[in-house]
């Protein structure tokens, strides 16, 4: 008997059993959003930033729509460059209508549902209607910065913070009564750990001012991350992020590390070698700080950045040059680890892997750190940039439920720079659910939906909450 067609991302959109559907309608749609990643800038939730046209909202520092555009021929004036708004818009229309399979065409069709009440689909022939619609509700005050956030049911966002940062645009959210969402700051201290960049002793003279000191020595670098560290701590910051190639371990001795840093700080050439030294030091103090703070300690690695070098020197980083890195010494990463955890400064840590062939790797890793001290202490991270897609995720739990915990997973995060991508959390909600049922009714863990359902809350939002120690109640 021929099956009924499912209609075009309705209600039970990527949900195809009674189980999936009742456990997302009853369970996952109406948790809250807990944001702890991502790339958004607190001076426009401050400011309460309002947006004059949709383009500014989907195409301003959108990479991943920039990429896709890109691959379907787009000259890049319509992408980054002095195009009008309007003809980027038309471009990315036409462009989105032949992105079939890509989680881009799932994520734009939610926007418009969700934020903007648009029932049809997005293509060339639809972009005027769109551009219009789009355009006169973004004119409203209630599609500021802070409502959006609001309608995305977002209790709470961690951006991403140099430690030199003021924040002092978190002051002023956290002064202001009037926005509910806590914005708390991340600690992201790339810039004084890439030894080998040609600014990194600009940078260090910046820190060092951020920090109320002269920066000359390795052990004066620590001083001041330290002091930018208890900053950061009084402004509400609980969690980390590196963004590595991969996750190294060669220890040396304190005074080689000195040495290492005199020399590049007389405009000396070091090694690769010398490298790898000195960020290994620096990650074995800034993880044994986290420890000694509460702060969980998240590491990004497995990519490959800025490869297209001719764009590179025309638009800059970040733009969509960057590809999976399928180099990542498992070894390493077990060695670093095991020398925090030998002594007592392993700190709450989640691992993220662009090469999605590290799942497994990963999965097996976690498990040997794991303690008491926290229920999944070192995490698995959710599937991220090149793998944020239904297939990606779908791997992900799989081999995550297979070697671990699934149930003590802390769930998604956006790592976006979008004000309308809290819809990624619904994205990975329904597939969840979709998982987690065709489990159920393959017979394979029984319907206990009282069990089900508390399982679905936590990865959606309470696993995070208890995780990173924010102040905030679960949903029970």
């Amino acid at each position: 008997m021929k099956t009924k067609m499912k209609e075009f991302m309705d209600k039970d959109f990527l949900l195809t059993t009674d189980t999936a559907r009742e456990l997302f309608h009853g369970y996952g749609e109406n948790m809250p959003v807990l944001d702890y990643h991502c790339h958004i800038d607190p001076k426009e939730i401050a400011q309460d930033r309002s947006f004059d046209n949709i383009t500014q909202v989907w195409l301003g520092g959108d990479h991943y729509k920039w990429r896709l555009m890109r691959s379907n021929g787009v000259e890049e004036r319509y992408i980054t460059g002095d195009a009008p708004d309007r003809e980027k818009f038309q471009k990315w229309a036409e462009t989105l209508e032949r992105g079939i399979g890509n989680p881009l065409y799932h994520w734009s069709h939610l926007e418009l549902k969700r934020y903007f009440g648009y029932q049809g689909v997005l293509n060339g022939s639809t972009a005027e209607e769109v551009w219009d619609l789009c355009n006169r509700k973004l004119a409203d005050p209630s599609m500021s910065v802070r409502n959006l956030i609001r309608r995305g049911g977002v209790k709470l966002i961690c951006t991403t913070d140099d430690p030199a940062d003021t924040l002092e645009w978190h002051q002023k959210i956290k002064e202001d009564p009037s926005f509910e969402v806590q914005v708390l700051p991340a600690w992201r201290p790339d810039k004084a750990a890439n030894i080998e960049k040609a600014d990194f002793a600009d940078y260090l003279e910046r820190l060092g001012k951020a920090a109320g000191m002269k920066i000359r020595t390795f052990s004066d670098i620590k001083e001041a991350l330290v002091k930018r560290m208890d900053f950061f701590d009084k402004m509400g910051c609980r969690a980390s992020d590196h963004g590595l190639e991969y996750v190294m371990y060669l220890p040396a001795p304190e005074d080689e590390i000195e040495r290492i840093v005199a020399r590049r700080l007389e405009g000396d050439r070091i090694t690769k070698e010398d490298e790898l030294k000195y960020k290994t030091a620096f990650l074995l103090f800034e993880a044994g700080e986290y420890s000694r703070r509460g702060w969980v300690m998240q590491i990004h690695y497995g990519c490959k950045r800025d490869n297209n070098s001719k764009m590179y020197e025309k638009i800059g980083a970040d733009t969509g040059y960057d590809c999976i890195n399928n180099y990542a010494p498992s070894a390493q990463t077990a060695d670093f680890l095991n020398a925090l955890d030998k002594n007592g400064e392993l700190p709450k840590t989640i691992l993220y892997s662009l090469n999605p062939n590290d799942d497994e790797v990963i999965g097996s890793l976690i498990g040997c750190f794991q303690d008491s001290g926290a229920a999944g202490k070192i995490q698995q991270g959710s599937a991220w940039w090149f793998n944020d897609h239904k297939t990606g995720m779908l791997k992900q739990l799989t081999s995550l439920a297979n070697l671990g915990c699934l149930g003590n997973f802390v769930g998604m995060l956006t790592d976006s720079r979008s004000f309308l991508s809290y819809v990624r959390h619904e994205y990975f909600r329904r597939i969840l659910c979709e998982l987690l049922g065709s489990w159920v009714e393959n017979g394979e863990y029984p319907k206990d939906m009282e069990v089900l359902g508390r399982i679905v809350k936590d990865i959606s939002y309470n696993n995070a909450v208890r995780y990173f120690g924010f102040a905030l109640d679960p949903v029970l």
